[in-house]
């Protein structure tokens, strides 16, 4: 079948002719054209139908797979990728869809099979993160050029290689008694040293491409100190089981981890980012999302009964006035004695009171961190803020301070080791699913 272009242009050929030569009557214009009476069309066209990028095992990954799971990429960064690095981007995702068709395919093969009840649910979850309905996000989706089916697509691969994983290789990892009761050894003797929360975001790489992949870790690492969301990229790009988790691998002391990660963490601050670091079988990138220390209670664990009062101001205050309000508000807040009086003020100030209760003090933004541990109960803080969002104060009603941190379970040990061990296994086996693979590339 042609496209209609091409039937327009035929049309306008066949016009032309007809102008020239009219056939006679009970003429047919095939004649004219001299087609056969009898002919077999070999495939099919439609123009609707992207051309396939790459064939894995007989199943088709487009161009329009590609430009919408890039699209989320994009939307997670704010929209702020330069024209260079969405080609850069486009083949990683092109690799991971390769991977995530892979992983879907071997799950099949061993009979797993994703219920779409259990996919949507999931979509509905994520829909929620957005304080979306799902219609909604269906919406949303499609003014960023993405779709709905594309994070369910992402859904099913990560389900489906968790369960496969669950099936073939963790009831083969097994770590004993001996082992566990070291690691709390070692955990009782490092008390009062650092451990981290460490975010990871893992790219298998082979002495033949490993130039590439590690520009494409020094570009993800450069989008991220741009503000991209380091969770987005290792949901995106990171080979690690964690990535359906954003790359979080929890807490954890240097001792944990390799021993190239193990140095480079201990050389980090929170909110750093470091990489690519070479590892067995291609390279990390890390991040430290926080810090504290070993069985040791960390003030900021405290959990605090907090006021807020604010003001807004309205549109089109210069900022001087907005100043010169900010300076009444901060001198008439200065005098709150305890929470008691504290709506009596805001009141008087013509400010939004709000009673927050169980707050976690390293919850909250650093600047306001340090202050808020120094306020004494019924103290509060410097006023704080801007002209668009408006000032705040808080007023620290009351805290429950941190306790030590007890040593974690048998288990919690146990299950840590184990994920340890299946992550590496799966890693060893999405390689041979890759080497196996029949992929044509367009």
């Amino acid at each position: 079948m042609r496209s209609s272009v091409a039937a327009v242009v035929l049309l306008a050929i066949g016009s032309a002719s007809l102008a020239q030569s009219v056939p006679e009557e009970g003429e047919m214009p095939s004649a004219a054209l001299d087609l056969p009476k009898e002919m077999t069309i070999f495939g099919k066209s439609d123009p609707n139908v992207r051309k396939a990028t790459a064939v894995v095992n007989g199943q088709i990954i487009t161009g329009t797979d590609i430009d919408q799971r890039l699209a989320l990429i994009i939307t997670a960064n704010g929209g702020k990728v330069s024209d260079e690095e969405k080609e850069r981007l486009r083949v990683q995702v092109l690799r991971n869809l390769i991977d995530e068709t892979l992983q879907i395919q071997e799950a099949a093969a061993n009979d797993i099979k994703i219920d779409p009840a259990e996919i949507q649910q999931s979509y509905e979850r994520v829909a929620g993160n957005f304080r979306q309905t799902p219609q909604q996000f269906d919406a949303y989706l499609r003014t960023q050029g993405s779709s709905a089916a594309s994070i369910k697509r992402q859904i099913e691969g990560e389900l489906a290689w968790s369960r496969l994983l669950r099936r073939n290789v963790q009831p083969f990892v097994n770590v004993g008694e001996d082992e566990v009761k070291s690691v709390v050894d070692r955990l009782n003797a490092a008390k009062g040293t650092d451990e981290f929360r460490i975010g990871e975001i893992y790219l298998s790489a082979t002495p033949e491409n490993a130039e590439q992949i590690s520009a494409n870790a020094r570009n993800i690492i450069d989008q991220i100190r741009k503000g991209g969301s380091f969770a987005a990229y290792a949901r995106q790009f990171s080979e690690a089981s964690t990535a359906a988790v954003g790359g979080d691998l929890g807490w954890v002391r240097p001792a944990q981890l390799p021993d190239e990660l193990a140095q480079a963490a201990a050389e980090m601050q929170v909110g750093q980012i470091a990489g690519p670091i070479q590892v067995p079988g291609g390279m990390s990138l890390l991040y430290v999302m926080d810090k504290r220390k070993v069985l040791t209670a960390d003030p900021r664990d405290a959990l605090m009964s907090l006021k807020q009062l604010s003001i807004a101001f309205a549109k089109g205050t210069t900022k001087e006035q907005a100043t010169a309000r900010a300076a009444t508000f901060a001198q008439e807040t200065r005098t709150i004695q305890g929470c008691g009086a504290a709506n009596d003020i805001g009141q008087k100030l013509g400010a939004d009171v709000v009673d927050n209760d169980n707050i976690k003090v390293r919850d909250l933004p650093a600047p306001l961190q340090e202050m808020l541990l120094g306020l004494q109960v019924g103290q509060s803080t410097p006023p704080f803020g801007s002209v668009d969002d408006g000032v705040r104060v808080l007023v620290l009603c009351g805290r429950d301070d941190a306790t030590a941190a007890g040593a974690p379970s048998t288990e919690q040990i146990m299950a840590q080791m184990e994920e340890e061990r299946v992550n590496k296994r799966a890693r060893i086996y999405l390689r041979d699913l890759r080497r196996d693979a029949v992929i044509d590339y367009n």
